[in-house]
């Protein structure tokens, strides 16, 4: 009986090391694919989820692959993140061991590209600037500022969508000679693959005490806050259709149904 479990114990143990062995080599063939036509500089990182990976690889059904990769550039952003999920795959062995995967079916896929706050710095007049940080904000506080009441507060909500969100953008700037600290609250929105951002109020100060600017001094200052930044394009030319901001971070998303993976854009640009 020991002689058996041992046995069984090794074979266990060879099926997953095979099985792990046939995934890598699936993972390895996707992610070639995708850095050709995603015209990257490094191969992307692929998951394919779900085990055991043979059962998946024989009926060429797959539940759920990732694709990601980090420090993707676009014109003068540097460090751009990209990430596709994509689900319910249809993918035969016969093309994955042959490398063969532009005709891959993906049911549905979500895709994201995330910008950094250091990259979104590289966008004029964003550059005039120091130190920019990105943090989320209500957009009723950006369009009304303090006293908003939770009502006026859900009739912004209602009256907008995904496309757009408020943002606070701080950062230090010149102002009369001096070195001042300075939030600028501010919409942005979705113009295809585009970030518009649109400053509406100033403050000067810090996270503890601020003040506000006033309305001549804000119509001179506006202007170095208000930027349009080309996100590049969508993995697998999915049209965003949702914008997050999040600590340092913007992310655009979109979906997508029944594409194929020869859909993936190259207008990444290595």
């Amino acid at each position: 009986m020991k002689r058996l479990v041992i046995v069984l114990v090794v074979l266990v143990g060879l099926l997953v090391g095979a099985d792990f062995a046939a995934a890598t080599f699936a993972e390895h063939t996707v992610s070639q694919k995708a850095r050709e036509q995603l015209d990257l500089t490094h191969d992307p990182a692929v998951t394919i989820h779900g085990f055991p990976f043979v059962t998946q690889a024989l009926s060429g059904e797959y539940d759920h692959i990732n694709i990601s990769a980090d420090g993707v550039r676009v014109q003068e952003l540097q460090d751009v993140s990209v990430r596709a999920d994509l689900y319910d795959v249809t993918a035969p062995m016969s093309d994955l061991t042959a490398g063969n995967v532009d005709n891959i079916e993906i049911g549905r896929l979500a895709g994201e590209i995330t910008l950094k706050a250091s990259d979104i710095a590289r966008v004029a007049p964003l550059t005039n600037i120091d130190d920019l940080r990105i943090e989320p904000s209500s957009k009723a506080y950006v369009l009304h500022g303090e006293g908003v009441d939770e009502e006026q507060e859900a009739q912004v909500e209602e009256d907008s969508d995904e496309s757009t969100a408020g943002v606070r953008l701080s950062g230090k700037a010149d102002v009369a000679g001096e070195r001042i600290e300075i939030f600028a609250f501010a919409m942005i929105e979705l113009d295809g693959t585009t970030i518009r951002i649109t400053p509406h109020r100033l403050q000067f100060g810090n996270d503890q005490e601020t003040t506000v600017v006033p309305p001549e001094v804000q119509q001179a200052l506006l202007p170095h806050f208000e930027a349009d930044i080309n996100a590049g394009e969508m993995p697998f030319t999915v049209t965003p259709t949702a914008i997050r901001v999040e600590s340092g971070s913007l992310t655009l998303h979109g979906e997508a149904e029944n594409v194929t993976f020869s859909g993936v854009s190259t207008a990444f640009g290595g």
